[in-house]
């Protein structure tokens, strides 16, 4: 994305962020520079600010969460935030966002396809929100984590549940043995992919696949319940 194509795209994220009047940006253009692209051209990268940004989404993730739900344990609290800040989640606000546009990487990390890696979006969200904080403060940090994230991340108690945890329960109940997986891996180290296939008493009943084993083994165990509530005539799975 060219210098003010990135610079209409940022004025109009300040926007959602309550921030009316701009002046000079460098804390935000620094957010949105990864460090492949510092290492080709020099100079600073987003990592300082991934560090602080991962500290304050946290703050402003938990603070609601305690406000918001009084009467929650420790432990469903925890659930939440987890949901809400796990790279998956920031990666697809991010995405939504444009910030695969508008990140400067490297020429290499952009030909591996970087402007898709979860990693590096979530990461480029929690510099941006650690670079609103350092330029306009913890309330214009907040009102875009709360708006333009959190507000759509599904918080229903089902969807909190690990998707294995949900299928070994469903298997255990009805007696059908524990799931084992069949794990393949795929694509580069740059944008590792990987396939899962999830079987019941030497059955397949699932694939998925991801970009970690963890997220490919939760995808075939989502596509496995699916397949045994049809079966089962249940409904709830989603």
């Amino acid at each position: 994305m060219a210098g003010e194509a990135r610079r209409r795209r940022v004025r109009a994220w300040l926007r959602l962020a309550g921030v009316r009047t701009v002046g000079k940006l460098e804390h935000i253009e620094l957010a949105l520079r990864h460090g492949s692209f510092a290492r080709e051209r020099g100079g600073e990268s987003n990592e300082r600010l991934e560090f602080l940004g991962d500290s304050v989404l946290g703050f402003i993730v938990a603070t609601w969460l305690y406000e918001t739900f009084p009467t929650l344990t420790e432990g469903e609290l925890t659930l939440r935030k987890a949901r809400i800040v796990k790279d998956e989640a920031l990666a697809v606000s991010a995405a939504r966002l444009g910030f695969d546009d508008a990140i400067e990487l490297g020429v290499g990390m952009r030909n591996a396809g970087g402007t898709e890696n979860a990693s590096i979006l979530a990461n480029t969200f929690e510099a941006f929100v650690a670079a609103l904080y350092l330029q306009f403060g913890i309330e214009a940090a907040r009102k875009f984590v709360l708006d333009q994230h959190v507000a759509r991340v599904d918080l229903d108690p089902l969807a909190l549940v690990d998707p294995k945890t949900r299928l070994q329960q469903y298997t255990q109940a009805h007696a059908l043995g524990l799931p084992s997986y069949d794990d393949r891996g795929e694509g580069t180290p740059q944008r590792p992919a990987f396939t899962s296939t999830v079987c019941i008493d030497g059955r397949p009943l699932g694939s998925g696949s991801g970009a970690s084993k963890r997220a490919a083994q939760q995808a075939a165990a989502i596509a496995a319940l699916r397949t045994l509530e049809s079966a089962s005539g249940a409904q709830g799975i989603s």
